[in-house]
């Protein structure tokens, strides 16, 4: 069967893949943004979308400007911020990074979609290339490419923004037991740096919080956290499942080249948007100059390469 064809979205040209088992809907034009990701066999649709039109308002805008839904890329940073090395050391990098707000080249056969993108500011080019490996798996080949005479520091977290409700469970691996706070709306998890046990944290008023189990969406909180520790060998994974229906995504990488794992927990206290990403990080934090600073950023020497993939995998009792 011919897994990839073309389609319309929204009026945007996108590519639609799939097995027996999972699809997933790409738009190149929109930072490769994938729209859809669903399970076939139960009809389950696991990416969020918000009631904004498809787009965004191009390079160097908010995110939040533009339909904010869908799984993007986010490269070479999270946060707006300067590259804090030379050659380059100054330049602005983007919110949300440079390359979810920008057309990717792409090309298609029937058994795999290749996306492409060079820099606006940077030598480097970032390309993916999707296939499926298994019918329940989705499997994406990830090159950074770095073009100059001089080592190139990069941020890349996959931001999938996920549909949920109250009672649905997130995995993660058994030794990721802390984690530091990035961002919390109302400081229920504390300031930028505070460290929180996990599962259960401490809210600001002394109230136990399961971040373990996503909460009702009561239009307050919003939280993003990085777990502390580096993952292992073989702890390269995460995880959300929906203990009333038996479902469950998983995403798999690996973990010496995705070191880190990060979640985003909106329930309703940010733009009043309900969802939940599970952020696998070539870095920790959301700012390049911080991760920098503190050793935690990936590196791609001169005129090298860095290769990493992520695996989402649909699960169904």
């Amino acid at each position: 069967m011919n897994q990839w064809q073309k389609t319309e979205v929204d009026g945007w040209d996108a590519w639609v893949g799939e097995t027996e088992l999972i699809a997933v809907t790409i738009v190149p034009e929109l930072g490769g943004k994938a729209v859809s990701l669903q399970n076939r066999k139960t009809g389950r649709e696991w990416l969020w979308r918000s009631d904004k039109p498809l787009g965004n308002e191009g390079y160097g805008s908010s995110f939040a400007a533009g339909d904010g839904s869908g799984w993007d890329e986010m490269f070479p940073g999270i946060n707006a911020g300067a590259y804090p090395l030379a050659p380059w050391q100054g330049r602005a990098i983007p919110d949300h990074g440079e390359v979810w707000s920008r057309a990717w080249e792409h090309q298609a056969t029937s058994s795999a979609l290749s996306c492409r993108i060079g820099s606006v500011q940077f030598p480097y080019v970032l390309e993916k290339r999707y296939t499926f490996p298994a019918a329940d798996t989705l499997h994406i080949e990830y090159t950074v490419t770095n073009l100059s005479g001089a080592p190139f520091a990069f941020l890349w977290a996959a931001h999938p923004l996920l549909q949920v409700r109250e009672g649905m469970k997130l995995h993660v691996p058994p030794e990721l037991t802390e984690i530091e706070v990035s961002y919390s709306e109302e400081g229920r998890l504390g300031a930028f740096g505070s460290k929180q046990l996990w599962p259960l944290a401490s809210g600001a008023t002394g109230e136990q919080v399961d971040l373990s189990t996503v909460e009702s969406n009561n239009g307050r909180f919003a939280e993003k956290y990085y777990f502390t520790s580096r993952l292992g060998p073989g702890s390269g994974y995460a995880g959300i499942s929906d203990p009333a229906t038996g479902e469950a995504l998983m995403f798999r990488f690996p973990a010496d080249k995705v070191p880190y794992l990060a979640i985003w927990a909106n329930y309703g206290g940010f733009g009043g948007n309900y969802h939940v990403a599970l952020e696998p990080a070539t870095g920790r934090m959301d700012e390049l100059a911080h991760a920098f600073r503190q050793g935690e950023a990936a590196v791609v020497p001169a005129r090298s390469g860095y290769r990493w993939y992520l695996e989402a995998k649909a699960v169904c009792s």
